[in-house]
Parts: C-alpha cells; sequence; structure tokens
C-alpha cells in the first residue's frame, strides 16, 4: 500500500493580511457551513483512490482553519476517517496538524482537536512586537498569542510550532532578536522562520514594491544578519536546523512538509488545493500536469536540497535507476567548485553560502536533463 500525505484548505480569515498572497478571504457564516459541507462531499468522492494509499499525515492549512466551528471541524475530521485509511507512523500516531491564528481559537476547539486526533498546532506569531503585528495587518497582539499558545499547552497540546516572519516594515535587527529569544524561551517544539516576501497583489506590494518607500524595509545587509541570527539564537536553545527555514527540537521536525521535499504523494482537498498523485500534479478539479522522468529528477534534486541533509545519492539511483553523476554530474562540480555545494557520505547538500543563495542553485537543476 503506498504511503499518502493529505492536506485540508480552509480558505477564510478573519481579515486579510497586508503581505498575504495565499487564497483566502474573509467570509460570513453562512459561506463558511455550505464550504464545510460540500468540502466534507468531495473528500468522500476519494472513496476509490483511498483503496490504494495509507495516509500518513494531515494537515490542515488556510486561510485560517481555527476560523471554524468545533462541530464543523468534527464533521470534516469524520469524512476523512470514514473515507481514507489512517496508518501508524513507525508504529506511533500519525502527524496531525491545524495552522491556527491567535484570536480565533477556544478552550472548546482545543478540547474538539485533541478528540478527532490532531496532535499537532502551528500557531501564527510572525512578531513579538505589536507595531510590528499592526503594521502587517495582523488581527491579534503579542499578549493574545499568549493566550493562545498557553491555553494549547493546558488543553494538553505538546507537539507545537511558531511561525516568526523577519524584514517587516520597520523592524529592527534588535526588535527581530526579541521576537526570537521570548518565542524560543516559551519552549514549542519546532519554529519556522521566514523572510517577508512582497508578492504582486498584496497591499503590501502597493507600498512597498519595486522599490517604493525603501527605507521601510530592512536593507540586505540587515536582513542576512537577521538570518545568521535566527541560525545561531535558535541553536542556544536547542533547536537544530532542518530544512531552510525550519528549526526543530529533536524528533519534532514536521513530517508532513519533509514529505514535500522528499516527494512523497500528497491529495490536497478543498478550493486551490495542489496535488501529486502517479507523478501527476494537479490543482483539485484542475488538468493535471504529467510529470516526465526528467522533471521528476529535477524536483527530486531542487526540493530535496531544501533538507540540511541534502539529498541521497542511493536514493536517486533506487528512484530513477541512474547514478546523481551521470545525470547532473557537470551542474554540481560547478558549485561544488563555487562553494556552493558539498558532499558528505551519501548525500549532496547545500553549503551555508549555498544555503544564502539557495534559489539560484536549485534553478541550475532545471532544464539541465
Amino acid at each position: 500500500m503506498k504511503l499518502l500525505e493529505l492536506y485540508i484548505h480552509i480558505p477564510f480569515c478573519i481579515k486579510k493580511c497586508k503581505y498575504c498572497d495565499f487564497l483566502s478571504a474573509p467570509a460570513s457564516e453562512r459561506e463558511r457551513a455550505e464550504y464545510v459541507e460540500g468540502l466534507c462531499r468531495k473528500i468522500r468522492s476519494y472513496t476509490e483512490l483511498a483503496k490504494a494509499y495509507c495516509v500518513t499525515t494531515i494537515f490542515v492549512g488556510g486561510g485560517t482553519p481555527s476560523i471554524l466551528e468545533a462541530e464543523q471541524m468534527r464533521r470534516i475530521f469524520t469524512a476523512i476517517k470514514e473515507t481514507f485509511q489512517i496508518g501508524a507512523y513507525k508504529g506511533g500516531p500519525i502527524e496531525t496538524t491545524i495552522e491556527m491564528n491567535p484570536g480565533t481559537v477556544t478552550k472548546e476547539k482545543l478540547a474538539a482537536y485533541k478528540e478527532i486526533g490532531i496532535n499537532r498546532l502551528s500557531i501564527g506569531l510572525q512578531s513579538a512586537d505589536n507595531r510590528e503585528l499592526k503594521a502587517l495587518g495582523r488581527i491579534h497582539t503579542y499578549e493574545e498569542f499568549l493566550d493562545s499558545y498557553y491555553m494549547a499547552r493546558e488543553a494538553g497540546f505538546k507537539n507545537i510550532n511558531i511561525d516568526l516572519m523577519s524584514a517587516i516594515p520597520n523592524q529592527t535587527r534588535e526588535s527581530y532578536e526579541k521576537t526570537l529569544r521570548v518565542a524560543a524561551e516559551l519552549g514549542p517544539e519546532h519554529i519556522s522562520a521566514y523572510s517577508l516576501m512582497i508578492e504582486e497583489g498584496t497591499p503590501f506590494f502597493e507600498l512597498y514594491g519595486e522599490g517604493r518607500n525603501p527605507l521601510c524595509i530592512p536593507d540586505e545587509e540587515t536582513e542576512r544578519l537577521m538570518y545568521e541570527d535566527t541560525k545561531q539564537i535558535l541553536k542556544e536553545y536547542g533547536y537544530h536546523r532542518y530544512e531552510i527555514s525550519n528549526y526543530a527540537k529533536q524528533g519534532f521536525e514536521c513530517r508532513h512538509n519533509l514529505g514535500y521535499w522528499e516527494r512523497t504523494e500528497y491529495l490536497g482537498i478543498g478550493t486551490g488545493a495542489a496535488s501529486l498523485i502517479d507523478n501527476r500534479r494537479f490543482i483539485e478539479d484542475g488538468v493535471p500536469e504529467i510529470l516526465s522522468r526528467e522533471d521528476q529528477m529535477a524536483e527530486y534534486m531542487f526540493l530535496g536540497l531544501r533538507k540540511m541533509e541534502g539529498v541521497s545519492k542511493q536514493r536517486f539511483k533506487q528512484e530513477f535507476g541512474s547514478n546523481m553523476e551521470e545525470i547532473f554530474g557537470e551542474v554540481i562540480e560547478d558549485m561544488k567548485e563555487k562553494g556552493l555545494l558539498e558532499e558528505k557520505g551519501d548525500y549532496v547538500r547545500l553549503t551555508g553560502r549555498g544555503i544564502d543563495i539557495s534559489n539560484y542553485v536549485m534553478s541550475g537543476f532545471l532544464g539541465t536533463v
């Protein structure tokens, strides 16, 4: 039986953040209720496909999934359990994550999450500075985040991720360091730390895109120092970096995200959700893109290089029947000469300098087969 990761998309939020380009928007209670009913029908429509798979991770993302009522989340998970075969992971429970934002959770919702088998929470903090949160358009304060975090601990959740963001408008290196330290001192099992991206179609693009108001955005050197601070400070608190933007205490790496980087098959259900099934990539109800062998090999490289351990030459040969050097030897040697890639045993991985310009390194594997 093949392994499958399941992603459920909830495209609702209370208010769109100024930087957000995800498929999400505010909606009425009626619209949310209708969506949940349609989502449950869609989940059940995969009965035949589900027979060939064992689900090993579930991730409920958005949007803000915690905006839904407890009973609505129960109905979604009832549909999942009635449709899919849920398997143990290495003898233990599967990883089941829900994203939540401060100000949208209650004790009742957290109790429902526990009851239906959710065992991992991903909380969007972004910053411990209330001025920075306001600048981002977040709906909560740092104090409200703390209330939600402690409420989750009291409800018995022992696997919590906190999302943090750097290069926020008017953010200083000092304020970002404070955010890192106060988050780490709380002791979450996992921390995701990303740089703000100014995306077209967002309010931030109108304010800061294409060089507008450059003094408001931390400059390139400050952003680089924030990046270095993230690694050093989180290491002080016992977090190891296992992926470009993700840090965890030992044993708490996000299995669902690792599955993406390792090309585990995944099924996305919900408006705009993406899937990878039988080397066909598609958006829900969209026309699938059939990945050629060359596409698959390139994906293996540029996705796998996001992991700090890198990509396995042995696994590459098992997957594709060719040695990695036969296919990508030239680009690997070029990147090694530039000090961007290195080999350690069976693995090819990014160097420290390669991580800094990872997009450049990964692009080298596109169109080279």
